[in-house]
């Protein structure tokens, strides 16, 4: 079933319960302690309880955004299941998915060390401090080196530069585990309440981050908030859309209702009729 737009995404409790239910109900209930940890100390680090690191200060990549994407994986992973799509996941494989999604923004994250700007100033190289990250961070919870590489092949596999096709699989459980936690990643944030009255925000980000890397006005995707409102539109229809479809493998189809409406996609394609509005309304 489509997730109801009433769950409170900005409370850590809420996604923690919502992902017990999910693997419980997928006979996972032995995985519920791993997820109490990973949700206490996933909490810690975005809110500067954890040991060495500030709490996150982006306004865009956010914790929302970790825990909007979290949901959405939860329910494609419980989608699966029901319809016992192949290859068929174990309940570790589940495990690896959540911690992926879970960790695959903690580049964003400071050093207690490094007060200076905001986590947006890596967002270039976000995904490698991301899998840095979980190398450090995952083996004191039993995570071994192959598991560790699915993780860390999946999280690099995020972002609009990088494709799953291009990264050498050890086997096709982590090649979907990929393409949901791509999927949940884009279709979390765009489809969520307030993603148009965040496109500055994300704008915002970009221009520390080209700011931090110096780099030439000629080589910068956005160069003003207007332009990136401008080209969102064609950044789904021509970009996310089809690599959701073809390079992600239309996993999004198992969060897909009885009826085959979808939560996420509706969400989406009101949020880029209001974008286009917007984009209707500005000066010529």
């Amino acid at each position: 079933m489509a997730p109801a737009p009433a769950i409170d995404t900005k409370c850590p409790e809420v996604i923690r319960d919502e992902t017990r239910a999910a693997f419980e109900a997928m006979g996972h209930r032995a995985s519920h302690p791993l997820i109490d940890r990973l949700f206490a100390d996933i909490t810690a680090m975005f809110t500067g309880r954890f040991p060495g690191y500030l709490a996150i200060d982006m306004r865009y990549h956010d914790f929302e955004h970790t825990l909007q994407a979290t949901l959405c994986l939860v329910k494609i992973l419980a989608g699966r299941h029901r319809r016992r799509a192949a290859p068929e996941f174990s309940r570790r494989d589940c495990e690896l998915s959540l911690m992926a999604v879970l960790l695959h923004d903690t580049g964003y994250l400071k050093r207690s060390d490094d007060p200076g700007g905001t986590g947006a100033k890596y967002t270039m190289v976000h995904v490698r401090r991301s899998c840095e990250f979980a190398r450090t961070y995952l083996p004191a919870l039993g995570v071994t080196a192959d598991e560790l590489d699915d993780i860390c092949h999946a999280i690099s596999c995020t972002g609009p530069l990088n494709k799953i096709s291009a990264v050498e699989f050890r086997r096709p459980e982590a090649r979907v585990m990929a393409c949901i936690l791509v999927t949940a990643d884009y279709l979390g944030q765009m489809g969520a309440h307030d993603y148009v009255e965040e496109l500055p925000i994300l704008f915002r980000e970009f221009q520390e981050a080209y700011e931090f890397e110096g780099l030439p006005e000629g080589k910068r995707i956005f160069h003003s908030e207007t332009e990136l409102i401008r080209k969102t539109p064609a950044f789904w229809e021509q970009y996310v859309r089809p690599m959701l479809e073809r390079e992600a493998g239309g996993v999004y189809h198992y969060l897909d209702g009885d009826h085959g409406d979808n939560f996420y996609l509706q969400a989406v394609e009101a949020n880029m009729h209001e974008v286009r509005r917007r984009i209707a309304a500005l000066p010529s």
